[in-house]
């Protein structure tokens, strides 16, 4: 008998894909015997030692691209917390699957094949899906990036649906990340004697001061709102008695689309003056479809069918790995939406809600469909 969404979603938490250090291959391999059963080609992307990108190909039309459903299997560290269950174990109870990747984004992942399995059949002579299932995700995006910069390893797909949680609601984008490490040296010298010495504590102090007041100049995004910027940690110096010769500190910066990161990096460099060295730490951008295209209506509609939801626009407040594939799609529509719930992710007792996955194996079902003329 084949395999459900939920039951799906239970193996697929079973893997330990915890990253780091990753271990996706055995996981995308599980996935892979079952598309390929179903029809679909296959193509695995080394990623590492025990690590891979999957992408899974069915159909195929001139007239018409695929459609691209993605997600990622690896999931965060368990945290420092004690779970109440065990996070590899899959149980449901209370109406809920618990478990690390339960929301971000396993029931997503197996909530699209199962839809893609179930078409198969339907699905050779028509325009097609792909399926990019990913490694590396929680890593800044790295096995789509990989991806991305692989001559020939995407298709030609002309939408794509990212199975990220958003608790069964279409989100029309994201924000972008800059993430930069600003670097301070400075000279050691004993703590009695700090005038022999050059304290890098001082200059990240008068650089990161210079942070609070920083003014992107740029007009809101009428629904991402404003970029934000946070200074997240900071470092320095060895001991009590010493002049520190070296600190550090993090800036989080998350900007709208058409924020330039080249740019913005410069900026800041120049903004913080010579006493700092700034290095870049992650760099994805954002994504945005417009609300009033055609195939997010269509979304938008079907969701409203199958699940009463009335029509809002709405986006993430995470990235994804949308900002590596929708621009080496060619910036074709795209939407974040899946089973998951994203104020879940990453936390303690992680869960999703078991009839949303039911509910998400439908949704893009009917998407496929429409999508392909079947």
């Amino acid at each position: 008998m084949a395999v459900g969404p939920v039951e799906l979603t239970q193996e697929l938490i079973r893997f330990d894909t915890v990253n780091p250090p990753g271990n996706e291959r055995v996981c995308a391999e599980h996935l892979g015997a079952l598309l390929e059963d179903a029809g679909f080609d296959l193509t695995y992307h080394d990623f590492g030692e025990g690590r891979a990108n999957l992408i899974a190909r069915i159909g195929g039309s001139d007239a018409r691209p695929a459609l691209c459903f993605t997600g990622h299997v690896d999931t965060v560290p368990l945290g420092l917390q004690p779970w109440s269950v065990d996070p590899f174990a899959g149980e449901i109870s209370d109406g809920k699957l618990w478990g690390r990747g339960s929301s971000d984004m396993k029931s997503g992942v197996a909530a699209f094949t199962v839809a893609a399995i179930s078409l198969a059949g339907e699905l050779k002579d028509s325009p097609g899906l792909e399926l990019v299932i990913t490694a590396g995700e929680e890593t800044a995006c790295a096995g789509a990036f990989d991806l991305a910069e692989k001559n020939g390893a995407l298709g030609n797909v002309g939408a794509v649906i990212v199975a990220e949680p958003s608790s069964n609601e279409p989100w029309v984008g994201h924000k972008g990340a800059l993430w930069l490490k600003g670097i301070a040296r400075g000279v050691t010298a004993h703590g009695s004697m700090p005038e022999q010495g050059v304290n890098a504590i001082y200059k990240a102090a008068r650089a990161m001061s210079k942070l609070e007041d920083f003014d992107f100049n740029v007009a809101r995004h009428p629904v991402l709102g404003a970029p934000t910027l946070n200074v997240g940690t900071m470092t320095g110096g060895i001991n009590v008695n010493s002049v520190p010769d070296h600190a550090e500190f993090t800036i989080d910066m998350r900007t709208i689309p058409d924020q330039n990161h080249d740019r913005l990096r410069d900026q800041i460099a120049s903004y913080l003056g010579d006493e700092v060295e700034v290095e870049t730490m992650i760099d994805v951008g954002g994504v945005w479809t417009e609300p009033e295209a055609d195939w997010m209506q269509e979304v938008f509609g079907i969701v409203s069918e199958k699940t009463g939801w009335s029509p809002t626009i709405e986006a993430a407040t995470y990235f994804t790995d949308a900002s590596a594939l929708t621009p080496a799609y060619g910036g074709v529509p795209t939407v974040v939406l899946g089973p998951g719930e994203a104020a879940l992710a990453h936390q303690t007792d992680e869960y999703c809600v078991v009839e949303r996955i039911d509910e998400a194996t439908d949704i893009y079902t009917e998407i496929a469909k429409r999508w392909c003329g079947v």
